[in-house]
């Protein structure tokens, strides 16, 4: 899902770059009010380990890649849509800049596509379902699984602004990869969010949240 240079117009990418920087202030507002020494070590490791399923890519033709994201569990874990927009970017910002995954200039719209999108539906769709089916896990398995297709379907249409991919072969390659991914994703935030809570609730910010 990393959009690479070139593929979107500087005048459209400073755009996201606007966007995205919004995001970023608020997401350290929250980082200097909520985030305690106490949960620093959970912060690396959860960047560490987003950054590591973030590494397993599938090439995908009229898209860019298929990839999971990891910006619910983190807004999940840390009980903040915004926990997910400040450790993506931490992420995003690694992979660009030494790794070269993802460009610079269209940087704003993959935090915006992956840490605020991911991060903000994510979090509310997990507490939405949660209202609704009462079973933390299963909401997490939803909300994992929405966070990422519609992350994926936003980055489908901003390259068809840009003029790079049609419309709807962009949104049919990146929609239909993507559901299947976040199956795994789901799966993988339930997963995690089920054994944090079995092992060490106390560093959950809401630990009733994850009873089943």
């Amino acid at each position: 899902m990393h959009i690479p240079d070139a593929l979107i117009p500087m005048g459209q990418a400073l755009v996201y770059w606007v966007i995205a920087l919004i995001f970023i202030a608020l997401a350290l507002r929250w980082a200097r009010r909520s985030m305690g020494e106490e949960k620093v070590p959970l912060v690396a490791v959860l960047a560490a380990g987003i950054f590591a399923i973030q590494a397993l890519n599938i090439p995908i033709p009229w898209g860019t890649s298929g990839h999971m994201v990891g910006a619910a569990l983190a807004a999940i874990v840390l009980g903040s849509p915004y926990a997910g927009v400040f450790v993506l970017t931490l992420v995003l910002l690694v992979q660009g800049v030494i790794f070269g995954d993802g460009g610079i200039t269209v940087m704003g719209a993959n935090i915006v596509n992956m840490g605020v999108v991911g991060g903000f539906v994510g979090y509310y769709g997990y507490t939405a379902v949660k209202g609704v089916i009462g079973n933390s896990y299963a909401a997490a398995f939803i909300a994992g699984w929405a966070s990422l297709f519609i992350s994926a379907i936003l980055c489908a249409v901003e390259l068809a602004i840009a003029g790079t991919f049609p419309l709807g072969l962009g949104l049919t390659m990146m929609g239909t990869y993507h559901a299947v991914i976040g199956l795994i994703e789901g799966g993988i935030t339930a997963v995690a969010l089920y054994l944090i809570a079995s092992a060490r609730p106390d560093i959950l910010e809401h630990p009733t949240v994850v009873s089943a």
